[in-house]
């Protein structure tokens, strides 16, 4: 899957429309050179498919490189096949897809006039792994493909010690590699915070920012003065699903009667799932195997595939 780089645009100010430029430098871990919207964050470089745009200039818009706030115009490469963790190569430098569309929080002045805008639903958001020139004409191929509909999900270790470096994190990485065998979902993020529920709470909001669809934080769930993990949580779920973590809990406990004294909780803020799995490699593990047959239809649901199985054997595929 290859294209090429149409436009490079950049605003030297926030809250300024960008314009074109003739060529422009992408840079490791803050975006491209210039521009005010460059950063270490996740949405360092934002692209847009040309056709996306002509398409809005259909509708009559007057519409110049840059409109939509995009750093770069991509010609001849379908961008809406293209899901987080989706590596791309423009010339020398790299970029990874963090996000796929954003909130809107305010109406620009195009939604006004055309009663639509593409960005929130159209536009990729990446880092810049590793920097190196741009221009128009530069080619932009998919080195590693992450499918739209591949499961994208994060894993967040709490732990006062290992984020402190005393120890190691030896559940956070089971667990990213039961996801990614089991499931076949790609780990986009994988953090280390401490016992703090500000931090935690922080962390947790801007993943699911980005539209993840699953969320797994481990440890912070016992009866520890610092186990603040569910409080975080539920600071930030708009809906609980208690199911999960009593059908975590009830497995647990029967290997175990201290299971019952775990306290995680599983909820959604937005479209993003987030489960809280004990602190123990082996505890982690084993939880997470309880729920796994269940989080494909849990996704898919987030997503708004909504429609109910109408017989045996499709009720069967849904939860395999």
């Amino acid at each position: 899957m290859q294209g090429e780089v149409a436009f490079v645009c950049i605003s030297e100010k926030k809250g300024t429309p960008k314009h074109a430029i003739p060529s422009g430098e992408l840079v490791a871990g803050f975006g491209l050179a210039g521009d005010a919207h460059g950063g270490d964050w996740h949405r360092q470089v934002s692209l847009l498919d040309e056709a996306d745009i002509d398409f809005m200039r259909s509708k009559g818009l007057n519409l110049k490189p840059g409109a939509f706030g995009e750093n770069l115009v991509v010609r001849g490469l379908s961008l809406d096949s293209l899901g987080i963790g989706t590596r791309l190569a423009v010339g020398e430098a790299r970029l990874e897809i963090t996000q796929v569309g954003k909130e809107c929080h305010t109406r620009c002045a195009i939604y006004y006039k055309t009663g639509d805008c593409i960005m929130p639903r159209a536009g990729l958001f990446a880092r810049v792994v590793r920097g190196g020139p741009v221009a128009p004409g530069q080619s932009i191929q998919v080195e590693r493909l992450v499918p739209r509909e591949a499961t994208v999900a994060a894993v967040v270790t709490v732990s006062d010690s290992a984020s402190r470096g005393e120890a190691a994190d030896t559940a956070g990485p089971a667990v990213q590699a039961l996801l990614a065998e089991k499931l076949g979902a790609f780990v986009a993020e994988a953090a280390v915070v401490p016992d703090e529920l500000a931090v935690i709470q922080k962390t947790l909001r801007d993943l699911a920012s980005r539209g993840l669809d699953l969320i797994l934080t481990v440890g912070g769930t016992g009866l520890g003065p610092r186990d603040v993990t569910p409080e975080a949580t539920r600071g930030v779920i708009q809906r609980e699903v208690p199911g999960l973590a009593e059908a975590m809990r009830a497995a647990s406990a029967q290997r175990t009667p201290r299971a019952w004294l775990q306290r995680g909780v599983a909820g959604v803020v937005g479209r993003t799932l987030i489960v809280n799995l004990p602190g123990s490699r082996r505890a982690a593990c084993e939880n997470l195997e309880v729920i796994l047959p269940l989080l494909p239809h849990a996704v898919a649901l987030l997503r708004g595939h909504t429609a109910h199985p109408e017989t045996d054997r499709e009720r069967q595929e849904a939860l395999a």
